[in-house]
């Protein structure tokens, strides 16, 4: 027995000096080849509304002459991987919230402000223990919307309005302003960018001049004194990271009156006065929205995510808008269709449309629907997405450019440009794709392209998020190379 303890008794000893010895003791277990060092295996859940895209293949474009306006379009064979995308385009009510979690910012910090009664729970500065941490909003405290006293009534009704003419009270549009911060991972990582000059330029052997300054412009924005968002694009030596930091400030309420804008000797007072409000319209997607606005929501709707993620949140992508190709190679579905849908018919075998435009000149109802309809009551192509032809047509994050995927890459193809505030009105183009209710077949193919200017809101542009995977696969779709 005596013996037996002893044996035990060296096993534990042994399995011990095993467990402290770590990776030596692995290594002499691998007989001193390298296995490599492996981190915890990275689970991506699907994320909420989105369908997963899978990598791929896809002869981009339009392969014929284009038969409405007798011009050949550009293609290319690309490659993309794979990403989610939403489901659904974005809808009123989705975008709602984001402009109301802007409202309720606005809100707290008021309540925090000494101005308004100086309750410092709506604004954490300290930590448990007492120590400064950087400023931020306490969103678990609750908004006394019901019973508020005389100083919260003040912050409460200082983000309302009462209209000029009516007395109606609304929210005050102008005040609705989103503050985001963007790191340009991909401007800090090219060479001619680097803090370093030794890392400046790897292909000659000309002397280093520490001295030399690169030049760098970044994007900044404040607001001035009478309330008014000021953009600017400043550039200036670099000197460090925080060149790399682009602050944004973005008016995010939607442009209500697009609905009157847009069509001219009309009457869409109605849609101008119920379609952003009205909870009847809550499952439509959004219009009114920019580019910018649309980038803002992707922004919000990350940091949205990421709070109180921990450390996991350093393995999730971020929302963004689709790049032009991605979008695209979508619509397409897996098997590569001029329309999202099978074949080029307009219908179904039910006689049924297949999507939400203008069948005919002038008819608008044809298909069932006057303007927008609600998001995801017509069939999904067959990467399970909804409206990717007509209904609205979709922002996406690629600028506009006549020569299109010619000037691209075959690899995730992509053309970005951040338009400074004085550039040139052309290079503020953005890509726009899908077609819309209000626009007729050859306009809603998926290969065809149009744009917009990205601070131009119209009734018929809303847009979709997509986010790029955590971990790759080796499924991929099944696209066909003869589109």
């Amino acid at each position: 027995m005596k013996a037996l303890t002893k044996i035990l008794t060296a096993c534990a000893a042994t399995a011990m000096l095993i467990s402290c010895m770590g990776s030596g003791s692995r290594a002499m277990q691998n007989g001193g080849e390298v296995t490599g060092s492996r981190g915890a295996t990275v689970m991506e859940p699907s994320p909420y509304g989105m369908v997963e895209v899978k990598r791929g293949y896809l002869k981009v474009g339009l392969s014929e002459q284009d038969s409405l306006w007798g011009t050949g379009s550009q293609t290319k064979d690309i490659s993309v991987d794979g990403f989610w995308m939403d489901q659904n385009e974005v809808t009123n009510s989705m975008y709602r919230q984001f402009v109301e979690w802007v409202r309720d910012s606005i809100v707290r910090e008021r309540l925090a402000d000494p101005s308004y009664g100086g309750d410092e729970t709506f604004k954490i500065e300290v930590d448990r223990n007492g120590d400064p941490v950087k400023p931020h909003l306490n969103w678990t405290k609750a908004i006394p919307w019901r019973k508020p006293n005389e100083d919260q009534e003040r912050a409460l009704e200082s983000v309302y309005r009462t209209h000029e003419i009516d007395g109606t009270k609304m929210l005050d549009a102008q005040q609705m302003n989103y503050r985001y911060e963007v790191f340009d991972y991909e401007k800090a990582a090219l060479r001619k960018y680097r803090l370093n000059p030794e890392e400046r330029d790897l292909n000659t052997d000309h002397t280093v001049n520490a001295d030399e300054q690169i030049i760098i412009s970044k994007d900044t924005a404040y607001i001035d004194d009478d309330g008014r968002i000021v953009r600017q694009t400043i550039t200036r030596p670099l000197s460090s990271m925080y060149d790399f930091l682009n602050t944004y400030i973005v008016n995010v309420y939607p442009d209500t009156t697009c609905w009157v804008n847009d069509f001219t000797n009309a009457y869409n007072e109605t849609y101008m006065r119920n379609y952003w409000s009205s909870p009847a319209y809550s499952d439509y997607p959004v219009v009114g929205v920019t580019w910018e606005q649309a980038q803002a929501f992707c922004a919000w709707r990350t940091a949205y995510l990421l709070r109180g993620l921990g450390p996991q949140a350093r393995y999730i992508q971020r929302y963004r808008l689709p790049t032009e190709i991605e979008w695209e190679y979508a619509a397409r579905g897996k098997e590569g269709n001029p329309y999202p849908w099978e074949s080029g018919d307009m219908t179904n075998d039910k006689g049924c449309f297949n999507a939400n435009f203008k069948p005919d000149e002038g008819n608008y109802t044809e298909d069932g629907n006057l303007i927008t309809s609600k998001v995801g009551i017509y069939g999904a192509n067959s990467n399970g997405l909804f409206d990717m032809a007509g209904n609205v047509a979709e922002w996406t994050s690629t600028v506009y450019t006549a020569s299109g995927v010619a000037a691209m890459a075959d690899l995730n193809p992509e053309l970005r440009y951040d338009a400074a505030k004085e550039d040139p009105y052309i290079l503020k183009r953005k890509s726009v794709r899908g077609g819309s209710w209000k626009d007729p077949q050859s306009l809603i193919r998926s290969a065809w392209r149009s744009w917009e200017y990205q601070n131009q809101p119209r009734s018929f542009i809303g847009f979709r998020c997509v986010r790029s995977k955590a971990s790759t696969t080796s499924a991929t779709n099944n696209t066909s190379k003869k589109k």
